[in-house]
């Protein structure tokens, strides 16, 4: 395969680093921020030593504060060093708006399923059915926290199936750009004495979320996606994302895990069970397939 401009086929008017130069970068636009707010975030007590969030305000900041100055970072970065337009990192195609919606909706249906599997298969118990609909302070709670999941997932998609991926994409190619991508983000996801099944899950992650980028040709759909998911799962079921606990009562069903971390995620959450894995090599196989059939033609230089 060869160097191919995906998104947006103009070429970049500044200087576009090194493939191999890509992931450090990645890597310090995220790092420097937490870095450099991690003790003033502590000082606010909205954060531990650890930088784990402390109550629905650390949360919030984390999702805000946390995500803000990299998505700024890597936007300077593309605009004023390698002369690009937004386009060329995801954010283009017809009708932004309602394809974000759609995605959005997938995310809540995708999640779902597998919240739902994991319990069919034994894995949960329901203890409570939308217990926040009896508080509209909790219904308030929801509404905004869904509000700052989707500006961190949104964040995410940009910098990483958006920037990283066109980055690299435009230096080797696009095999090797989706490889790079999800290394990264499974490094930047990773804790330490974390299960292997909890690293798989995130590199499968990135893995569907790049094929789903690939494929349709811009990240809007994918933000939805990745929105939809984090959201519901820390507000409709009670239970963790990515290992974070939201501590608002369940939108739909409380549950309770039980039996094998194996199935249940553990601590890490649904994200963490093998089920999850499942889903999302069933859910690439799908979307490997839809292309193979050319349902959706693509192609990285031309709408």
């Amino acid at each position: 395969m060869t160097p191919v401009a995906l998104y947006q086929p103009d070429p970049a008017r500044g200087w576009l680093p090194w493939a191999w130069l890509t992931p450090i970068l990645m890597i310090l636009f995220n790092a420097v921020p937490v870095m450099a707010l991690d003790g003033w975030m502590q000082s606010q007590h909205w954060s531990t030593p650890r930088g784990d969030p402390i109550g629905l305000t650390g949360l919030h900041a984390l999702l805000w504060i946390g995500f803000a100055p990299t998505l700024a970072a890597v936007l300077v970065w593309v605009r004023f060093v390698e002369g690009r337009p937004l386009a060329s990192v995801g954010l283009t195609g017809p009708a932004p708006l309602k394809t974000f919606l759609r995605g959005l909706a997938v995310g809540f249906g995708t999640i779902t399923l597998v919240v739902g599997g994991i319990w069919m298969a034994g894995g949960m118990q329901a203890a409570g059915f939308g217990q926040a609909w009896r508080s509209p302070v909790s219904l308030l709670h929801i509404g905004l926290l869904l509000l700052s999941f989707i500006f961190q997932a949104s964040v995410e998609e940009i910098i990483f199936r958006g920037w990283m991926l066109s980055a690299v994409a435009r230096k080797a190619n696009v095999a090797v750009a989706v490889l790079l991508v999800s290394l990264v983000f499974c490094f930047l996801h990773f804790s330490p004495h974390q299960p292997l099944r909890v690293t798989l899950s995130m590199f499968l992650f990135s893995l569907f979320a790049c094929a789903w980028a690939l494929r349709t040709g811009n990240i809007w759909g994918v933000m939805g996606w990745h929105a939809g998911w984090n959201g519901l799962l820390a507000t409709g079921f009670e239970l963790p994302v990515t290992g974070i606990e939201a501590h608002l009562p369940a939108l739909l069903v409380t549950l309770r895990p039980q039996g094998l971390d194996a199935l249940t995620g553990g601590a890490e959450g649904p994200e963490g069970s093998y089920l999850c894995s499942v889903f999302f090599v069933a859910a690439i196989a799908w979307i490997l397939w839809r292309t193979a059939r050319g349902a959706q033609n693509f192609s990285p230089t031309r709408r």
